[in-house]
């Protein structure tokens, strides 16, 4: 192999597994140690100022300026404590990322000396510059002037020497530019919709909260190795690269035994999760070699969002400390399955019932199936809206792969259930709704105990399937902040949850009783929800074709996925909800055009430079010592014995030149291609042509690179190859 390769593999192949000194004590004991959390907020604020902010972060009654310094002045006695010296408002611009500018608790004393102060208007409000950040067009570059305002209900926590103070981010006139402000709105109007609809069955509900549990794939690589691949250094992807002989085929990767390197990295950010309040719980090895899964227990949304996007940062770092690169692209490698980060959502009462729990009682069944229906029909109107809200340039390689979800948003509800609704929907009179419970399964083993097995099964194919007690958006992608599907998801639900209590009350005013009302509505929604209502094999192309006749959204150009952010219906849902204005629904838009093509176009750069730079040069220089062992052939043999000595070898340099000739002919076609694109003022229809005319292309280029990669010597290829890559040592 090439003298870069085989440094950069023999350097992986001798890596072991870092030592991390065990944390003292068991999880429970430093568990959430760097968070301000309520323990700590007892402990460093006076009882009156601990009970306004209590009031703040539970009813949303504002706090006033002088408790504001006192929580400040608290929060910094902790912070200090901790050996902290900067504070940052931490914030989610729509990069995709976290943003933070650190700034130090010193201030001049007037004497030449400094002290160390932090009030209630800093922790409050700070002025991060909004011009660099996407806005969509709200911002002009020169008007730089942005808000930053700080987040009660998410706790403040210490990375480092910084104190994190979660906040929202918008911009000079108002307009949101992050996604936790619009997420905070969307938790609010589900909450108020959802316990409007209890009040039918139960009086005494006064919130109803949203629940989050996501799951994290990502997959690990030797530094070493990623390195030494320019394409995954700044795309997150292999842009080329033959499939090694083995990969996942024989399944033995998936929950198999975890490699060394691996455990002692898992349990490393483990432990820093934990620190941070992140309530890490389930680890595994994935299908695909190298990839892995992190899960945490539900937490309520703006939370459990705040800590996903956390821990991303977090994995990064401290798999830099083992000597790994983190990779959270949805589809790294090719002919292997991709990553993704299922979004399990449910709703739950301040009573403590589960709104997508079945329940016991008549009354209890009633009203799981009122909100059951009523998703599944907000799912059902905004299928395109909640496909838009989980598409991007990356996301686009894994879905519909036959390892994730179809680009065709429907759901999966089981047989059971499904029986119940088609009962519900033909039957004349409003009986008791019936549902089994778990059932007990018994094997012929004595000593094996009985398992309950649950009332419906998995469907692996749904991007939105039932599974119990909580709906699974199976299609959010690895890098992606969960915000964007849930702001989507928690306004639809909404919305279809205002017009069911409209409607339910029009036939409570008639005088029709309220179960009555109530079933008489969700019979005519049942009817409606069909098309999304989806149990068979979502990979099937006779699914694509059913679902065309549906009606639902088949879109699966990204861009023009991206068109549904501005529907007329979507700009309807966030008007009559108040979650997002028009404008600010055409700038996000105009972000995610202008994201997609800056993907691209940053993927066609780098595979250009790769193929003219790196793969050709040498496959030229492997063809150029084939030809001088023809030449010497011709000489040293008889004239009739060299057509039979030298054909393999001609053929072969026929071969690559037939291939470099494609790659530069390709490449050139793509250059071109990206040069009428750029000259496109409309982020829209540009994005539009990278997708039509230069994305297109990659896979051209790539095929020819790789059958490359099989023709040239193995020991003059330049990068590391898959089998190198996939397997850690």
């Amino acid at each position: 192999m090439s003298l870069l390769r085989f440094k950069v593999v023999n350097e992986a192949i001798k890596r072991k597994a870092v030592v991390v000194n065990a944390p003292e004590g068991r999880p429970c004991d430093y568990f959430g140690h760097n968070v301000f959390n309520n323990e700590k907020m007892l402990k460093y604020l006076p009882k009156k100022c601990y009970e306004e902010l209590r009031n703040t972060i539970e009813n949303g009654t504002p706090l006033n300026p002088e408790t504001a310094d006192v929580i400040a002045e608290g929060m910094k006695k902790w912070a200090t404590e901790l050996g902290v010296t900067h504070y940052t408002h931490w914030f989610q611009p729509l990069t995709g990322g976290t943003a933070e500018k650190h700034d130090s608790f010193i201030d001049p004393d007037g004497k030449g000396g400094v002290l160390e102060e932090f009030s209630g208007k800093l922790l409050i409000q700070q002025e991060p510059d909004a011009s660099s950040f996407p806005s969509g067009g709200i911002r002009n570059t020169f008007e730089a002037r942005g808000y930053s305002a700080w987040d009660p209900t998410s706790p403040a926590f210490v990375v480092d020497d910084t104190l994190c103070i979660p906040t929202i981010f918008i911009s000079y006139t108002g307009e949101m530019l992050d996604y936790k402000a619009p997420l905070l709105k969307a938790i609010e109007v589900v909450d108020k919709a959802a316990t409007e609809v209890c009040h039918y069955f139960d009086p005494k509900v006064s919130k109803v909260s949203s629940y989050l549990g996501w799951e994290q794939e990502y997959f690990l690589v030797d530094e070493a190795l990623w390195s030494a691949r320019p394409d995954m250094m700044l795309t997150g992807r292999t842009l080329m690269g033959h499939e090694s002989a083995k990969n996942q085929q024989l399944e033995d990767h998936y929950f198999g035994s975890i490699p060394t390197r691996v455990v002692a990295f898992m349990k490393d950010l483990e432990y820093e999760s934990l620190k941070l309040g992140i309530p890490v719980k389930t680890r595994h090895n994935e299908v695909a070699p190298n990839q892995f899964e992190l899960a945490p227990v539900f937490e309520e949304i703006n939370i459990a969002n705040d800590h996903n996007i956390l821990l991303m940062s977090v994995m990064k770092k401290v798999a830099r400390r083992h000597y790994f690169r983190l990779i959270l692209h949805e589809k790294p490698f090719k002919g292997v399955n991709g990553s993704g980060k299922h979004n399990n959502w449910s709703l739950g009462t301040n009573t403590g019932v589960n709104l997508l729990s079945p329940g016991k009682t008549a009354k209890d069944k009633l009203q799981f199936i009122t909100f059951l229906v009523n998703v599944t029909r907000a799912v059902w109107k905004h299928n395109g809206l909640l496909k838009a809200s989980i598409s991007s340039a990356t996301n686009a390689h894994r879905l519909g792969a036959n390892e994730a979800p179809p680009a065709i948003i429907s759901t999966f509800l089981g047989t059971q259930i499904s029986n119940v609704l088609d009962e519900i929907e033909n039957s004349k009179n409003n009986t008791d709704i019936k549902m089994d419970g778990k059932q007990s399964m018994k094997f012929s083993i004595s000593h094996v105990p009985e398992l309950l097995r649950d009332n419906t099964d998995r469907n692996r194919t749904s991007p939105f399937a039932f599974t119990g007690n909580r709906f699974e958006f199976r299609a959010v992608g690895s890098s992606a902040n969960c915000a964007a599907a849930m702001i989507a998801l928690n306004t639809a639900v909404a919305e279809q949850l205002l017009l069911f209590k409209k409607e339910v009350d029009k036939k409570l005013k008639a005088g029709t009783k309220t179960e009555d009302a109530i079933l008489d509505t969700l019979r005519v929604y049942i009817k409606e929800t069909k098309a999304i209502r989806f149990d068979g094999n979502g990979y099937s192309d006779e699914w694509k074709k059913e679902a065309q006749k549906r009606g639902l959204d088949c879109e699966i150009s990204v861009p023009l996925i991206f068109d549904r952010l501005i529907a007329k219906e979507t700009v309807k849902m966030y008007a009559d909800t108040g979650v997002l204005s028009e404008k600010e629904l055409h700038a996000r838009a105009e972000v995610e055009w202008e994201t997609y093509t800056k993907k691209i176009q940053i993927e066609a750069r780098i595979l250009g430079d790769m193929a003219l730079n790196h793969i050709i040069p040498v496959a030229s220089r492997y063809q150029e010592s084939l030809l001088d062992k023809i030449d010497k052939i011709q000489r040293v043999f008889p004239a009739a014995k060299v057509k039979s000595l030298a054909k393999s070898d001609l053929d072969t340099v026929e071969e690559i030149s037939d291939h470099i000739n494609k790659i530069r002919v390709l490449t050139a076609k793509m250059v071109d291609a990206r040069k009428v694109a750029n000259k496109i003022t409309s982020e829209r229809e540009k994005a539009i042509v990278y997708h039509d005319s230069v994305a297109v292309l990659f896979d051209d280029i790539r095929y020819h690179i790789d059958k490359l990669e099989l023709s040239v010597d193995n020991e003059m290829w330049p990068l590391p190859k898959y089998r190198e890559l996939l397997f850690i040592r």
